[in-house]
């Protein structure tokens, strides 16, 4: 922290005293006389090398009212359609898609129809299969239920499906959810999502439509995400952070988590850890 508050004020700015949320773990530095953009960069060139997560942002409107999150690789640790995939025999194929749509190399609803069209005739009780195998993100839902127990909402929106969307939505505590819809037909997933899809531009609507439903504006929101198709949410959120992201969309964000886990969001909006609702 005194290498971060040097590379500050070596930049003209003016810091206070380093204020720690949890000791060891997470740190405020509250500065003036320089720009935000300034004071990340000053201080992200000054500890490169080293594994921690800068973030510089105005303290005003800091904590948010309503949270916004992509499920796949953040919510949960893993992407559920490859791992759907792996019981249709074909895991490394649908992995491969699924890379190149969350780097952004090719459409997201057209990459879904494809890696969809692989699983025709799966028996559907590979569904709950998958979701046996799915785990919540470290500190994912100690975020949710931080937040839900300060007044804020959240929702969950997903490039996934319902199926699993519904039952993390309740696993973490998140007020709603939304996903994709996978068709079955006598017991048997046909190799069809049913429309519309739940793309960028989606999750963007659904990120504003939820702020309107709470009667907040989108600086209000706090989002997360790790692909392309959620960089569009990212950048019209109050706080947009690139959680553990694919290449392209670390490049875009203005804040990045690579580090810590979840509730580096908490610390971001002012949070103590003696704050935090912890599941039993």
């Amino acid at each position: 922290m005194s290498e971060a508050a040097a590379a500050l004020n070596a930049q003209g700015g003016e810091t206070g005293t380093p204020d720690w949320l949890s000791d060891g773990v997470a740190c405020d530095i509250v500065f003036g006389g320089i720009s935000l953009s300034d004071a990340c960069a000053a201080v992200d060139l000054h500890l490169q090398g080293f594994p921690v997560d800068i973030a510089a942002q105005t303290l005003d409107g800091r904590r948010k009212k309503l949270l916004v999150a992509d499920m796949d690789s953040t919510i949960v640790t893993s992407e559920t359609l490859d791992e759907l995939a792996d019981y249709a025999g074909h895991g490394e194929d649908v992995v491969k898609i699924t890379a190149r749509a969350m780097n952004g190399e090719v459409g997201f609803a057209d990459a879904l129809r494809e890696r969809v069209a692989l699983l025709e005739g799966l028996e559907a009780d590979a569904l709950e299969k998958t979701m046996a195998r799915v785990n919540m993100t470290s500190g994912a839902e100690t975020l949710v239920g931080t937040m839900a127990a300060n007044g804020a909402k959240a929702l969950l929106v997903s490039g996934g499906f319902t199926y699993f969307t519904e039952r993390v939505r309740d696993m973490a505590g998140f007020a709603r959810d939304m996903g994709n819809t996978l068709e079955i037909e006598g017991g048997k997933l046909t190799g069809r999502v049913i429309e519309p899809i739940v793309n960028n531009v989606v999750k963007l609507q659904a990120l504003q439509d939820f702020a309107t439903d709470n009667g907040v504006g989108v600086g209000d929101v706090l989002a997360v995400g790790d692909g392309a198709n959620d960089l569009d949410m990212l950048q019209a959120a109050g706080t947009g952070v690139a959680y553990h992201a694919k290449p392209v969309v670390s490049a875009r964000a203005r804040i990045r988590i690579e580090h810590a886990d979840l509730t580096a969001l908490l610390y971001l909006q002012g949070y103590r850890k003696s704050d935090f609702i912890v599941p039993a």
